[in-house]
Parts: structure tokens; C-alpha cells; sequence
């Protein structure tokens, strides 16, 4: 993994500008601080800041075909390349890296062959035969990429905004399951998932079938040729990723040179129910657990530089992003070079709290399928960029290609979630892996409810966030925001906050427009809000705007076991269920 920086075309071979290639590559540093290095080619540029995690001895970039007319610059890790190296038999690679494979296969296949990579990856391509260029973004855009355009006709790429904001007349982000082709000069789709179409499958659901399917994603993830970790916050998504990790970690390489024992690791305020759980599913797997305590005002101390590395002024990003962001710093200082992330499961399983009130299983599938198309405005930026911040890369499992294809062909009427049938959120995740003779997880945490917030980190440190906002925007200020900001207008003061922050790093319109925006109700799309004809009156995208859905759906239960006494036994009491990410709060 590493920052990539790339300019084509650009009309200039001077050493100044060769320069100032390296002075802006030089932004990216945080993402890879084991090496840097530039690549020119008459007037194209590439550059990278290298994170070593697969042959960090001589796998830095860029990397070449054999007679190096073929140079690639690639933040990624492509996870079937010892497959890839078999099918190139009359091929010769320099370097053990997993990306090695990128410039060969484009020998033999042309601009065809993106879709034979199983992994992460953004990458850019140069052709020097006829000077021809091709960029390419992973599935769901798990990396960070943006693309620019200078007034000299030249093409930038970047894995930041902070690589094109001075040099680039308009910049936006990259889209995932895209490549671009100089030859053609325009973006096209290389991933075309059944899904995509938003079409209602119909396959039946086969809980083993999908067990199988996410343990070969995680397996596969622990490629690694450095120390690792997981992220484990005590709910349902980070406690299976650890769980899986640490059942088949003794069998692969990785713990063949490192050790068999894994480590975990949580991030909470003091005394929060995320870091009991994180412990619980910790002694119960037998991990080496790592707890990182933080203040509500260390995160206050931290907004403006977390803004500056997620860059987006997106007001629930920034809430979860900031605990990630403290977390990694710790993370890495252990030496700790990746870690394995739970982002995803919500999105292709309907795990948030509006899917309640989703009103047949056509609307469901269709807002599973919009969620994940914007994961990378959303959980993939921040998971990317607060990682990366220190030079930690994450992988995310449930973002697996061929998970989700097979957890997006089930028949969504499976997903649904029915209480009077005993079917909570993600029940076709919990039922795959409710294991009697070999459980993967206690049953009390494979079937702990869904929650937005954890008790005690979620409300202190939101509510943290709005009296910090409070004393900074005045009501005057927000009385004048649709003028100051007549884009994405913030309609809160703690939105207004994080919006003058990110203006002064990012002041270009370009940047401003690369976020996301448009009402929601806990982290719904805008079209879920049709859902519920109370929701357009509580507009708010954190998990308290949905807290009614919780609620009323437990209401028919209470009633069955009380017998009319006003006690509910304490096992029928819904429990908190932390975030997948290992950090406090979910929004």
C-alpha cells in the first residue's frame, strides 16, 4: 500500500517542474513512510510514498515489465497474485510485491484485465510505447482516489485532495469500478455486479454457503509479510472478523513468521461498554487485547487534524472517524503495520436501524444496493484516510468481491428483518455462524442487538462534539449559512463547525463538491426516507433520528413476557452492540 501521485501529459519535462511533482507527492508521506520515489517519463510523473507490507525489501515502486516500457504506480494489495503469476509463465517479475503482476498482465491482456484482480487497488499505468496511460479504482473504492485536470491539458491523479487543490483547474473523485484510457478520455465501468442493477435476486439463502464465502475473505486477507491486527469493538462485524482470524491464523504464513497468538485492539472513552465488549470477545477468542483510552476533549483537540486527513466535512464521518484517527496512532507506535476492519456488514445486510421500517423486501434490496455504492463517500474514506493518517493500512473482509456477490444474490426476503419470526438485523450473518458443536462467538454477542451508538462513548462524545460547536458558531452565523455556503448547507452548528475547517484546508468549489450531501435519517440514503412519513420532520443522519424504530419494535414483545406485572426479564432487554469498526460510536 502506498500514496500515489501521478502527472500526465503535462507539457513540461523541466526539473522544476519535476519539483514540484515532488514537493506535492511529498503531502502523501503519512501513507507510506517506508520509501518514495519518482518515476519521469519525458512529461508524465510518477510518484508514491510506500507502505512495505508484502517483500518490503524490494518490492518499492514503481514497478515494470521486463524490458520496462510498461511502469505502474499502485496503492493496493491484490490478494490472488500468486494465481496471476501462474497463468504468466513466460513472464519474469523483478520483485516479490503482490502488484507485480499489474504491468504483465496488461502485456497479455491490454486494458482488459482489471477485473481479474482480486483485491484493493488504485493504480495508474503508463504505456511507454506510445505513451498512452490507464488509471483503474478497486470495486467499491476501498482506496482513496481522486483525478484532476490542469488548464496545460495535463491529467493528475491522486490518492488525496491534498495532492491536486493547487495545480488542478477541476478535481473529483475517482469512481470505484471504473478505469480511465487516455486513449478513449473518458471513465468506464470494468465491475458489473449482478447487484449493480439493483435487479431483486432470487437465489435461496444457504447459511453455509455464505459462512464459507466470508471466512475464504478474511483467510485471504492475511497476506502479509509484516505485523498485523484486528479491530475488535465487541459487536456482531469486528468480533466475527476476529473470531475467523484467529481460528485459521495458525495455518498460514503469516504465523509462521510472526506467531499464532493475534492481537486485537479498542478504542473508547473510560469505562465504555465498547471497551467491556471488546474485552469479553478478547479473553473469550484468546487474543493479545490492546485497550486505548481517550477524552472527549482529546477528540475536540483532534477535529481540525482529522479533517484535514479524511477531507470531507461530512458530520458523521468525522464523529466515528475521530476515535479511528487516535486509535491508529496508537496502533501504529506498537509497530503494527495493517489491521482487519469490519466496515460493510450494515450496508450489504441492512444492519441499520431505519431497515426496520423498509416496507417489502424490494425497497430493502435496492437501499442495500445504493448503501454500498456509497460506501466510498462514506465508511471506505474514513477507514482509508484516518488509517493512513499514521501509515496503517485496514482491510475490509465484508468488502470482499466475491462475498458480495454471494451475499447480494440471496433473496432479500431473508434479509428482512421480522421479530414475530425471531429475525433481528443481519439474522442471515448471525444464523451462517451459530455454531453448536465449534461456536465461533458466545450466543449472547452473535445475537447482541443492533445499536447506532454505544451507551456512554456515543452520547458524551457526540454531545461533546455539539457544546464544542456551540461556543464557536453563533446563531447569527448560521442565520447567514445558506449564503456562506449555499452548497451542502450546513443546518446545524456543529455541521457549520467542521465546515469552516474544511474550507480553509480545501477552499476550491471541486473540493466542497467531492462530499457527500442531502438528508437522512440514520444513515439512510434520502430514498428511505419515503419509509416513514415521520422521519421528514427529524432529519438527522446520527442513530438517535431512528431510536423510535428500536424501540416500537420491541413492543409486542414486552407485552408477551411481562404477563401485564410491569417486569420484563433481563434476558428479553435488548443489549448495546458496538461498532465494527473498534471504535467508539457508529453513525
Amino acid at each position: 500500500m502506498c500514496g500515489i501521485l501521478a502527472v500526465l501529459g503535462c507539457s513540461d519535462n523541466s526539473q522544476a517542474k519535476r519539483v514540484r511533482v515532488l514537493e506535492l507527492s511529498r503531502r502523501l508521506k503519512h501513507r507510506g513512510p517506508d520509501w518514495s520515489g519518482l518515476h519521469q517519463h519525458g512529461d508524465c510523473y510518477l510518484a508514491h510514498q510506500r507502505l512495505a507490507i508484502v517483500d518490503p525489501a524490494s518490492g518499492d515502486q514503481p514497478l515494470f515489465n521486463e524490458d520496462k516500457s510498461i511502469i505502474v504506480t499502485v496503492n493496493g494489495e491484490i490478494y490472488n497474485h500468486e494465481e496471476l503469476r501462474q497463468q504468466l509463465p513466460h513472464h519474469k517479475f523483478r520483485t516479490g510485491s503482490d502488484c507485480d503482476v499489474i504491468a504483465h498482465l496488461y502485456e497479455e491482456h491490454g486494458e482488459n484485465f482489471v477485473d481479474k484482480l482480486d483485491g484493493i487497488f488504485s493504480f495508474v499505468l503508463l504505456d511507454t510505447r506510445d505513451n498512452s496511460f490507464l488509471v483503474a479504482r478497486d470495486a467499491i473504492g476501498v482506496t482513496s482516489l481522486y483525478i484532476g485536470w490542469g488548464l496545460d491539458g495535463s491529467v493528475w491523479i491522486s490518492s488525496e485532495l491534498k495532492g491536486l487543490i493547487d495545480d488542478c483547474e477541476n478535481f473529483k473523485s475517482f469512481p470505484p469500478g471504473h478505469l480511465y484510457s487516455s486513449k478513449e478520455r473518458e471513465f468506464r465501468r470494468w465491475y458489473n455486479p449482478p447487484w449493480f442493477s439493483e435487479a431483486i435476486p432470487s437465489a435461496p439463502y444457504d447459511p453455509l454457503a455464505l459462512r464459507i464465502a466470508f471466512e475464504k475473505a478474511v483467510i485471504k486477507r492475511l497476506m502479509t509479510d509484516v505485523p498485523f491486527g484486528v479491530l475488535l469493538s465487541g459487536g456482531l462485524d469486528s468480533s466475527l472478523v476476529a473470531s475467523i482470524t484467529a481460528r485459521y491464523l495458525k495455518d498460514t504464513k503469516a504465523a509462521k513468521q510472526w506467531g499464532a497468538k493475534l492481537h486485537s485492539f479498542c478504542v473508547g472513552l473510560e469505562g465504555s461498554p465498547d471497551l467491556k465488549a471488546g474485552k469479553e470477545v478478547a479473553d473469550y477468542l484468546g487474543t493479545v487485547h490492546h485497550e486505548f483510552h481517550f477524552t472527549v476533549q482529546d477528540g475536540i483537540d483532534a477535529i481540525e487534524e482529522v479533517i484535514y486527513h479524511i477531507e470531507t466535512y461530512d458530520v458523521t464521518t468525522i464523529r466515528a472517524a475521530t476515535p479511528m484517527f487516535l486509535m491508529s496512532r496508537k496502533i501504529k507506535s506498537l509497530g503494527v503495520k495493517w489491521v482487519i476492519s469490519g466496515e460493510g456488514s450494515d450496508e450489504i445486510f441492512g444492519g441499520y436501524l431505519y431497515f426496520h421500517k423498509a416496507p417489502n423486501k424490494e425497497e430493502f434490496h435496492q437501499e442495500t444496493c445504493r448503501k454500498i455504492k456509497a460506501l466510498h463517500k462514506y465508511d471506505c474514506l474514513r477507514a482509508n484516510k484516518s488509517t493512513f493518517a499514521w501509515g496503517l493500512e485496514a482491510r475490509v473482509p465484508f468488502l470482499d468481491k466475491e462475498f458480495i456477490g454471494v451475499a447480494m444474490n440471496i433473496d432479500p426476503e431473508h434479509k428482512m428483518i421480522k421479530r414475530d419470526e425471531g429475525r433481528i438485523e443481519k439474522w442471515v450473518l448471525r444464523k451462517a455462524f451459530d455454531d453448536e458443536e465449534n461456536p465461533y462467538l458466545p450466543k449472547h454477542i452473535l445475537y447482541r442487538q443492533k445499536e447506532q451508538f454505544s451507551d456512554g462513548v456515543g452520547y458524551s462524545w457526540i454531545d461533546g462534539l455539539k457544546d464544542h460547536a456551540e461556543k464557536h458558531v453563533t446563531d447569527k452565523m448560521m442565520l447567514n449559512a445558506p449564503n456562506i455556503f449555499p452548497h451542502n448547507t450546513p443546518n446545524t452548528k456543529e455541521a457549520y463547525y467542521y465546515r469552516m475547517i474544511f474550507e480553509r484546508f480545501f477552499p476550491q468549489n471541486s473540493a466542497r463538491l467531492t462530499v457527500p450531501g442531502g438528508p437522512s435519517v440514520a444513515c439512510s440514503t434520502a430514498k428511505a426516507i419515503e419509509w416513514d412519513a415521520d422521519w421528514s420532520n427529524n432529519l438527522d443522519p446520527s442513530g438517535r433520528a431512528a431510536l423510535g424504530v428500536h424501540v416500537s419494535a420491541y413492543e409486542n414483545l414486552v407485552n408477551s413476557v411481562s404477563n401485564g406485572k410491569g417486569v420484563i426479564p433481563e434476558n428479553i432487554i435488548p443489549k448495546m452492540e458496538i461498532s465494527p469498526l473498534g471504535v467508539a460510536i457508529k453513525s
